[in-house]
């Protein structure tokens, strides 16, 4: 390996030189070099110092060419490579090249990177977050018997007495993120699966959801059926309330079962649904619904409750219901939350 590191070094055909520095790696990786070696062998191949980092552990590894820790103190990388494992950033490999970068540090560091995965998962278990989206489908699929699912659970390091939440997100923050903040003391593992992100975890903080996911949180009970509720509340899921526990829709989860041409056929959702191009009214909809009371919704609206008045009176002439009457609300409430319903 030594042999094979000294001829590379002293290439002068870049397009040779790539071709040998992929196999000088898939050579290491045939030889199942652990983290240590792996550094050792690119710091003598790149002839400088070589790193590698693991986040989950906090384990740093920095080898100089000579075979040895490097000990003086770290410089700024000159050249930096995510470690990635399911989709998830593990980790991170560097060359501490003085001066300009080589031609071929990049190539060396994608390898190193590919090379220092494979022993992550060899020798792990990696402390991820992501997962194989089969085995998270085996999991929470209805169809799954309880052996497969109790395997699955148990490759996904879930113990086997341990309840598992399921939690059913849409989120622009990757999903690995997002499991870690509501679940940091883990176990908890995430999938993104057909439209919407899956996260497993055994206990959650639902205070802890970054803004701009919205999340439907299923009950601990059976995987698959904690799933299909999950993926229920996340249809409640609204900016103002992005986050919604199943056990607490109580009888408004029976809205999620009326088919969608009985929703649009309905008067007061056809009427909500007529308002649907005018955000202002909605808004001032939403607030009263959600409040029950005028100076509520006026406080929430940042208006004088004299202004939300008006605007409520237009609104039930225009919806043909008696706002301010109990019945109205009940109404005007069902009716907002069937079409919102309607946009999954």
């Amino acid at each position: 390996m030594e042999v094979l590191a000294e001829r590379l070094s002293q290439l002068d055909s870049q397009a040779g030189g790539a071709i040998r520095v992929v196999m000088f790696y898939d050579t290491l990786m045939r030889r199942r070099v652990d983290l240590p070696a792996l550094a050792r062998a690119s710091a003598g191949l790149a002839e400088c110092v070589a790193g590698i980092r693991l986040h989950g552990t906090g384990r740093t590894i920095r080898m100089s060419p000579d075979g040895r820790q490097a000990s003086a103190p770290p410089p700024p990388a000159s050249t930096t490579v995510p470690i990635t494992l399911d989709g998830e950033e593990i980790g991170t490999v560097w060359l501490e090249r003085p001066g300009t970068p080589g031609s071929l540090d990049e190539l060396l560091l994608d390898r190193l990177a590919i090379a220092a995965t494979t022993v992550v998962e060899r020798y792990g278990p990696a402390r991820t977050t992501m997962a194989d989206p089969g085995l998270v489908e085996l999991v929470i699929s209805s169809d799954s018997d309880e052996a497969a699912r109790a395997r699955a659970l148990r490759l996904l390091g879930f113990a086997a007495a341990l309840p598992v939440r399921v939690v059913a997100v849409r989120s622009q923050v990757p999903l690995d993120q997002v499991g870690g903040l509501v679940c940091p003391a883990r176990p908890v593992k995430a999938a993104p699966l057909a439209d919407v992100g899956v996260i497993l975890a055994t206990t959650l903080d639902p205070a802890r959801f970054p803004a701009g996911v919205r999340a439907g949180i299923g009950a601990a009970d059976s995987p698959d059926r904690s799933w299909r509720e999950a993926r229920t509340a996340l249809r409640f899921a609204t900016p103002r309330q992005p986050v919604v526990h199943y056990d607490d829709l109580g009888a408004l989860a029976l809205l999620a079962e009326i088919p969608r041409d009985a929703s649009r056929d309905n008067t007061d959702v056809a009427a909500v649904a007529r308002m649907a191009g005018n955000p202002e009214d909605l808004e001032t909809l939403d607030a009263y619904c959600a409040t029950g009371s005028l100076r509520q919704a006026a406080d929430r609206l940042h208006l004088h409750h004299s202004s939300v008045a008006r605007r409520l009176e237009q609104l039930g002439k225009t919806l043909g219901i008696e706002l301010t009457e109990p019945t109205g609300l009940i109404r005007v409430r069902l009716a907002l939350t069937a079409w919102r319903l309607l946009d999954d």
